[in-house]
């Protein structure tokens, strides 16, 4: 299993929406992926239908340690390949009371799902089941992204071309190698550019990132006013209008990530 975390310090650059649809486009070419919801408001969570404002969320319990069984954690959803850790407010007590906890084992709350065995499927581990796990991770360095990190194999970032989201990229690529004095094979994947619009500001800010920078870029996702009305209707892009400008850009994005068409 290769677990990605979608992670970017500054907020409203598509990064549930790129875990949501990059999910969806892995499901459709075959793969079976987890969804792990790490941000308190939920937004993953409530893009697959399995939101639930009233109980102490499944992630919260996970990095609070109160689970025996990985069942009582995953959900399925509306379809067969992807399941969900989901998330909700209760995500930012369990945060904060970790800060406060003297545990040697504070950043390793995550790696014990990882590695648990499901009692449906007999002896197989989460590891051995999915092919893939997506982190949605909120815009900071909270414990729970630190145990997010402490899991990852790579981070994808997601970034809307402007002056601040590229300055703030230092910053991710800093938090990603101190993350690496506790996961050594964590590593950048590069960025994902999100909402394009063929501007000359935006394609100067493209330029400078492919001839100015190290960051591979690893696909761009164009604009379209079909994101928005899709936000109501709660399904992958891909599904709600499979000709737009997005639908085709997370498309192309995980045939060139994953080798494999669809």
């Amino acid at each position: 299993m290769k677990t990605i975390s979608i992670l970017n310090l500054k907020g409203g650059v598509a990064k549930t929406f790129t875990a949501a649809n990059m999910a969806y486009e892995l499901y459709r070419r075959g793969y079976k992926v987890l969804l792990i919801d790490n941000d308190k408001q939920g937004n993953l969570s409530k893009a697959y239908s399995r939101y639930d404002a009233e109980n102490v969320a499944p992630v919260t319990r996970l990095l609070a340690g109160d689970w025996e069984n990985a069942d009582e954690l995953i959900q399925h959803t509306e379809y067969e390949g992807i399941d969900i850790v989901t998330a909700n407010m209760s995500l930012f007590g369990a945060t904060w009371n970790l800060t406060k906890e003297d545990s040697e084992n504070q950043i390793e709350r995550y790696k014990a799902l990882v590695y648990a065995k499901m009692q449906y499927y007999g002896d197989c581990t989460i590891y051995g089941k999915y092919d893939y796990c997506i982190i949605d991770n909120p815009p900071d360095i909270g414990l729970n992204v630190v145990n997010a990190l402490a899991i990852t194999d790579e981070v994808i970032v997601p970034v809307k071309v402007d002056e601040d989201a590229l300055e703030g990229l230092d910053i991710v690529t800093e938090q990603i190698e101190d993350a690496k004095v506790f996961n050594t094979a964590l590593k950048l994947a590069g960025v994902l550019i999100t909402s394009y619009q063929n501007t000359d500001g935006e394609a100067a800010g493209v330029e400078w990132l492919e001839q100015k920078t190290d960051f591979n870029i690893l696909g761009i996702i164009r604009y379209s006013k079909k994101v928005a009305e899709n936000t109501f209707m709660r399904k992958p892009i891909y599904e709600y209008s499979p000709c737009c400008g997005a639908a085709q850009g997370y498309k192309k994005f995980v045939t060139a990530y994953t080798g494999k068409a669809r």
